[in-house]
């Protein structure tokens, strides 16, 4: 026996059972609506999509027909409505025959076979009554059958839609790979398709370029973007003897590198296959409908089995038997049910695209109403992820504007995200900033620039010290600083120290809110980080988070959900970079970032797509509403199949009423969805 991985049922292993193949795994499914959301490819897609339209197209007129009084004979309509409602039975309906049989043969029942079972007693009805009139009470049911077998389909055409693009994500961690690198062979640099290096070569990276490898710098320095692996947006400087990372970005200098991890070694390339195998394992939550149905579908059957046996052998009305047979089956059928899941699915996601949060399907929102813990990645999640001037601290006599005037105009050479923020600020003050008359910039440590006759100095600690700039009359203050967060810089003016410039990657303004409204929901909050910890604890401490992890890599991510995992929590992820795709993908539920990167976006289940913190309660308690009113409206559309299937089944029922009991259920289901609309968040 397999467990089929969408609804959890035990399968058959057979050949009879619906089997796929996937990343060198079989999976076994129940059903063929189980099949088709695990995989689906895009020709499913458009499979889906035409048959829900056929369902459309011809069980609108069926229910058109049947319910306007037009005059045509009764043979003429009944063949009418027989012609439309068929192709709809058993062309658009095929799927749910052919999962109802597997399920069959697989000792269970599920939608497929409620839905099966359901539609056919009511194209069966209408199919009598339309070549055999006068056998049973006349009434037509073709749109029953019709208009219940496209809702269902829509409602898998919805679940195609927001599946679809879970395989974007690997794609795009891919395309961060370079296709080609700069090898050193025989003396000479010559450029290969990436595929072709090997441990122990040259490389050669550029400024601008992308690292196309694992590897160790043997010559020049530079500063490289690691965002993409630690979430980071400060470049780190790199010196002979440093590690750098394939596929981060070389910013500044001329770097040599000597590969030492290459092809499906790379840390990206790890990172590509743990994603894939997350995705992999991780089964989704069984279907509530399903379980349901696993149990209702054999009490209906027997039920109307029974009637139809009492009736015919204890009171010899075979007719009467087959009256009630069929109206059990009716009023057991799956009308409202077919709406209960989609109604509330519509309308919660679209009550939450409004908001600017992005629901990717019901699994999603049954996920992220059971979490027990949120984990929240710092840097572009709670923190905006660019620097900004904190502080500025004046010496020698200047004034901090006139500070700040300097750094600015010693700034203009550089790219470094650093001197970005310092030049921002001195525009945003209207300072007047001046092109230094020469330049000299030392990657990853700073510049050193003239500017109207004086030597300036802007960069790091040992920058300032090599050039013979005392530091040690600022170094309490700096300690401070850092315990904040901060990141310094260092401004020299003729060989003395000017003062020095604070700046911090600043807390997005709602951000604390949002810590406050997790926590009051009941939900621990836990800050993840590949920041130092000092700066994660001076962050979390303003944002009142008593847990933190700092210095943590990606795959280190992805432990610290696995390990809240092993305690029986289940773990809600909230992050925006590449850095956090796997724990993104690992987590019961992934939030991300819609500012964040395409990879991120596409391994969450939920995307905040107005990057506001406080979205991310808002996307928990929009998940509760909604799986609310997925319960209650189960409720009523069982309520009065329940209620009245003895009444059917006693023989007191004509299978009109059972019509209308149905479309009763199908209205109280709608209606509960829309009162969505006026949920507060």
């Amino acid at each position: 026996m397999a467990k089929d991985p969408v609804c959890g049922m035990y399968v058959e292993e057979s050949e009879e059972a619906l089997k796929a193949h996937v990343r060198g795994r079989t999976y076994y499914f129940c059903s063929e609506t189980c099949l088709s959301t695990f995989l689906a490819p895009e020709t499913e897609y458009r499979k889906v999509k035409l048959l829900t339209a056929l369902g459309f197209a011809l069980g609108i007129p069926t229910l058109v027909l049947t319910w306007v009084p037009i005059d045509l004979p009764h043979l003429s309509l009944g063949l009418l409505l027989f012609l439309l409602a068929t192709p709809v039975q058993f062309v658009a309906g095929w799927s749910f025959y052919r999962g109802a049989l597997h399920a069959l043969r697989a000792k269970a029942a599920n939608m497929d076979t409620l839905i099966a079972v359901g539609t056919s007693a009511a194209w069966g009805y209408s199919t009598i009554n339309t070549f055999s009139p006068g056998l049973l009470p006349e009434a037509y049911y073709f749109e029953v059958s019709a208009l219940i077998i496209a809702l269902v389909l829509l409602g898998r055409v919805l679940e195609h839609r927001m599946r679809r693009k879970a395989s974007d994500a690997i794609r795009r961690l891919m395309e961060l790979q370079p296709t080609t690198a700069r090898v050193i062979r025989d003396g000479s640099e010559v450029e290969v398709p990436v595929e072709m290096v090997v441990a122990g070569d040259m490389v050669v990276v550029r400024p601008g370029e992308r690292v196309p490898v694992d590897g160790v710098v043997v010559e020049g320095f530079s500063s490289v973007d690691e965002k993409m692996i630690t979430g980071e947006g400060i470049p780190v400087a790199k010196r002979v003897g440093d590690q750098v990372i394939g596929g981060t970005i070389n910013r500044e200098g001329l770097i040599t590198v000597r590969a030492t991890r290459v092809g499906a070694d790379t840390v990206l390339s790890q990172i590509v296959r743990l994603v894939e195998e997350a995705q992999a394992a991780q089964a989704p939550v069984e279907r509530l409908v399903n379980r349901v149905a696993s149990v209702f579908v054999p009490v209906v059957v027997t039920v109307a089995v029974t009637s139809l046996l009492v009736w015919m052998l204890l009171f010899s009305n075979p007719l009467h038997g087959l009256t009630s047979f069929i109206a059990v089956l009716i009023i057991a059928c799956p009308c409202a049910l077919g709406l209960a899941t989609p109604a509330a699915l519509v309308v919660g996601t679209g009550r939450g695209a409004e908001a600017g949060i992005l629901i990717k399907g019901g699994e999603i929102l049954e996920r992220a109403q059971r979490i027990d813990v949120v984990v929240l990645d710092k840097t572009g999640t709670l923190t905006k992820g660019e620097p900004v001037v904190y502080k500025v601290i004046a010496l020698a006599g200047l004034g901090e504007a006139r500070l700040l005037e300097l750094a600015a105009s010693a700034a203009q050479g550089s790219r470094h995200p650093l001197s970005e923020a310092i030049k921002r600020r001195a525009t945003e003050l209207g300072l007047e900033v001046r092109m230094p008359e020469s330049l000299e910039e030392r990657p990853g440590e700073g510049v050193l620039a003239r500017v109207e006759g004086s030597e300036l100095l802007l960069g790091s600690r040992d920058l300032a010290e090599r050039q013979g700039i005392d530091t040690s009359t600022v170094q309490d203050v700096v300690s401070q600083l850092e315990a904040e967060g901060c990141s310094i810089v260092y401004v020299g003016l003729d060989g003395k120290l000017a003062g020095i410039i604070a700046l911090s990657d600043e807390l997005k303004t709602s951000a604390a809110e949002a810590v406050a409204d997790l926590r009051s929901m009941g939900l621990r909050v836990i800050m993840v980080t590949g920041d130092n910890e000092r700066a994660a604890k001076a962050v979390a401490k303003r944002l009142n988070i008593d847990e933190v992890v700092a210095r943590v890599k990606p795959e280190e991510k992805l432990n610290v959900v696995k390990a809240l995992q092993a305690q029986g929590l289940r773990v809600a992820m909230v992050g925006d970079g590449i850095n956090d795709a796997l724990a993104l993908t690992q987590a019961d539920l992934g939030i991300a970032i819609g500012s964040g990167t395409d990879v991120a976006v596409e391994s969450g289940g939920i995307v905040l797509i107005k990057d506001d913190p406080r979205d991310i309660p808002r996307a928990i308690r929009l998940s509760r509403l909604t799986m609310g009113k997925i319960r209650q409206n189960l409720f009523w559309a069982f309520l009065y199949n329940t209620v009245l299937i003895p009444v059917a089944a006693l023989g007191y029922l004509n299978p009109l009423l059972a019509g209308a009991a149905m479309a009763m259920s199908s209205v109280s289901v709608m209606a509960n969805s829309l009162t969505l609309t006026r949920a507060k968040l």
